[in-house]
């Protein structure tokens, strides 16, 4: 089956080593694959069982008293040391690790539940004020071990930094508020906005929840401990931290803070050319202006081919306006990605 896929992926013109790198296999361990007899997946795994294994019996012995009532909620971690403590060892924790992922009862041992790890919903944005993501990062200050917060909200679509404030305490209500006076600027109706964010104290407080459903937009969350959930929140937040203008010392007071963040936000929507949507600046996105500009660059590439066709081999650079971003793409998406490409 996954030789197939790749098949059918080359076929269409992805290239191999793109498609392989999709499904995690070496483009050498595919070709090693279709030089044996009947060309399949050579993942198989040991085929021998261990000398020291445990037999039938001990294994059936083992997973019964997993199950007896009073050990049932006990983890291997736990139970192993419970069992020499009266006396009896059967096998090592891992062991019992393995037995109950096998038999699929790790994740039910006990009355808690392991956080999900379910990917998080993917979202389109054609357009901006449809999928907004934001973070909270620290600022040092002249007293060691104190710190102020920023909060940051950003267009994932035209990367554009809707609102940035700086507390002295990171916290649902401040945020709330935040979110609602961004609406507000940008004339956000119900329903029309989705915002995402990893699974911090204020991101999820009960107040901040209120206030989403209050104005209609949709939360979305990372996975716990998965920060590419949030890559565009991490991205400019590394950019405010990497900018030259950065200040090499502590802030003094809170509010040197707010004037450094309020000339690094006007710096970053009106001059900073991003990259990631082709080199203009994401207030020009924002407002639709790129469009215009990076048609004249086209123009501009096309009248300098014209006077030395000599020194272009190809098509001129790719000046085309990307209408759609994708927050947190599918897995069946990235496939088409490389499919396309």
């Amino acid at each position: 089956m996954l030789l197939e896929l790749i098949d059918e992926a080359v076929a269409s013109g992805a290239p191999l080593h793109k498609a392989c790198a999709t499904v995690g296999i070496a483009p050498t361990t595919i070709a090693r694959w279709r030089a044996q007899p009947g060309s399949e997946d050579g993942r198989r795994g040991p085929t021998t069982k261990p000398s020291n294994a445990l037999s039938d019996d001990e294994r059936a012995e083992v997973v019964k008293i997993m199950n007896e009532p009073e050990y049932s909620s006990m983890s291997p971690s736990t139970l192993v040391p419970m069992l020499a403590t009266l006396g009896f060892y059967f096998a090592s924790e891992s062991t019992l690790y393995r037995i109950l992922r096998a038999l699929k009862l790790l994740n039910s041992r006990g009355r808690a539940r392991p956080p999900s790890r379910q990917r998080p919903q993917e979202f389109v944005a054609v357009g901006p004020n449809q999928v907004w993501a934001w973070d909270i990062t620290f600022l040092p200050t002249e007293v060691r071990g104190r710190f102020f917060k920023l909060y940051v909200v950003l267009d994932v679509w035209s990367r554009m930094i809707v609102g940035a404030v700086v507390h002295e305490a990171e916290d649902a209500s401040l945020a709330a508020e935040l979110i609602e006076t961004c609406c507000t600027e940008q004339g956000v109706t119900a329903n029309q906005l989705v915002l995402h964010s990893d699974n911090g104290g204020a991101m999820k407080g009960n107040t901040m929840l209120a206030k989403l459903q209050q104005l209609g937009v949709m939360p979305s969350f990372s996975r716990p401990s998965v920060s590419d959930d949030n890559a565009f929140a991490e991205s400019v937040m590394r950019t405010i931290k990497y900018n030259p203008a950065y200040p090499e010392r502590p802030f003094a007071d809170l509010g040197e803070a707010q004037t450094w963040v309020a000339t690094f936000v006007d710096w970053y929507n009106k001059k900073h050319l991003h990259s990631g949507i082709q080199f203009v600046t994401p207030s020009e996105r924002h407002h639709g202006h790129d469009i215009a500009i990076l048609a004249h660059r086209h123009e501009v590439y096309n009248a300098a081919r014209e006077r030395r066709p000599e020194r272009w081999t190809g098509e001129t650079r790719n000046w085309e306006h990307s209408s759609t971003v994708v927050l947190n793409p599918s897995p069946a998406r990235a496939v088409r990605e490389v499919v396309a490409d």
